[in-house]
């Protein structure tokens, strides 16, 4: 493979769609090969856009504002790095002869809910628990009252647990329905899930080349109301339980095709994994990777891409804690406690520019075995503040 300068007529280019934190670290990944970065957020000074060569802020649902951007950038490979995004614009793209990652069909199914658990439980077979689809207050309460208490409400288009809730009896109903408006996405339909009586859940991180497909050690993580706060890396689980979740992950990624990294979520009860959702592009929960492997979730996924070579080390146990915000601020400050730059810890800032109660600001990450490294995980990331 040939590597170039940025900003040259022969400049390999990638556009971030979406340049969050996780984002920033896919275009930090590309600046050590020389690769030109361009990064596309409906906000100005999201992290990625602050390490790219050039940023460009647009609605990212109006397709032709999406796609005059693409056309005048013109790079080789398009990234999705959220949900929120005109699916028109990438199919047409595509069409155009730019490369989506994995690909804009991939994309599309698994930005709805509909979309994707339809593909898995419908096409490949795969084992998920039950649930409905429906669009009124009425049709909620009577897939509620079939699926069963507690049950999971969910958009079928969002992301990080916006719009999510778990219904536990029917007064949740009314407020159920109202958490279902705040999603980042389509709230026009909502997908009620049966509550799958699993022990735990994993995030199985696979990446796909073109000619090979590797995983990461399971990550175990725990989430509040939707969003990632804590995860660790491996997941302790039986190998007759990792080897299911290898297979499932295979063969949905295998049906979605195309190239880069997948988080795949699953629920895993003793032995049976149940398929719950997959995202093709890094996943929150792995952020753990930035300190647990050779080559973290970021590094997989651009290679990935490009079509390089995806094996890795895995150094050893870790865990990783997200350190969200408690007020509102257009100029945010993050306080950082000295002891969480150690032998063993560190702390990554993700210098949005704006603060909002909940949204993740930095994430604390610890390499040890993995009791004490979620203990103390959990220590450090209560010395991180708002200043």
């Amino acid at each position: 493979m040939q590597f170039s300068a940025p900003l040259k007529s022969n400049s390999t280019r990638i556009m971030l769609l979406g340049s969050g934190e996780l984002g920033k670290e896919v275009a930090i990944e590309a600046h050590r090969l020389g690769i030109e970065v361009i990064a596309v957020d409906r906000y100005e000074g999201a992290p990625a856009q602050q390490v790219a060569h050039r940023a460009h802020v647009v609605n990212m649902q109006d397709t032709e504002a999406v796609l005059e951007i693409i056309r005048h950038e013109k790079p080789d490979y398009i990234l999705p790095e959220i949900e929120a995004i005109s699916i028109d614009a990438l199919f047409k793209a595509e069409a155009e002869g730019f490369h989506v990652i994995p690909n804009a069909d991939a994309v599309n199914k698994t930005m709805n809910r509909k979309n994707i658990r339809q593909f898995a439980a419908e096409e490949l077979g795969l084992k998920t628990g039950p649930y409905k689809f429906v669009k009124t207050r009425e049709e909620m309460e009577l897939a509620a009252a079939e699926m069963g208490y507690p049950c999971v409400v969910k958009p079928v288009m969002s992301s990080s647990g916006h719009g999510q809730s778990v219904m536990r009896s029917e007064a949740d109903l009314d407020n159920s329905w109202e958490i279902a408006k705040e999603a980042r996405g389509d709230a026009s339909e909502l997908i009620v899930e049966a509550f799958v009586n699993f022990d735990y859940e994993i995030t199985m991180l696979t990446a796909r080349n073109g000619k090979e497909t590797v995983f990461c050690e399971p990550i175990g993580h725990i989430q509040r109301d939707g969003d990632y706060v804590f995860s660790w890396q491996p997941m302790q689980m039986s190998e007759v339980a990792k080897q299911k979740s290898e297979d499932i992950a295979k063969r949905i990624t295998d049906g979605l095709g195309g190239r880069g990294l997948f988080g795949v979520e699953l629920f895993i009860a003793g032995d049976e994994v149940y398929f719950s959702e997959v995202s093709p592009r890094p996943h929150d929960t792995g952020m753990v990777t930035l300190i647990t492997q050779s080559q973290s979730e970021f590094a997989l996924h651009l290679r990935a891409v490009l079509g390089l070579p995806l094996g890795f080390t895995f150094y050893g146990d870790g865990a990783s804690a997200a350190f969200k915000s408690e007020q509102e601020s257009f100029a945010p400050v993050v306080e950082v406690d000295e002891s969480l730059f150690s032998d063993n810890s560190f702390v990554r800032v993700f210098s949005k520019p704006e603060s909002h109660v909940g949204r993740r600001l930095a994430v604390a990450l610890v390499f040890d075995e993995v009791d004490a490294a979620m203990k103390q995980a959990e220590a450090l990331i209560s010395k991180i503040k708002d200043a």
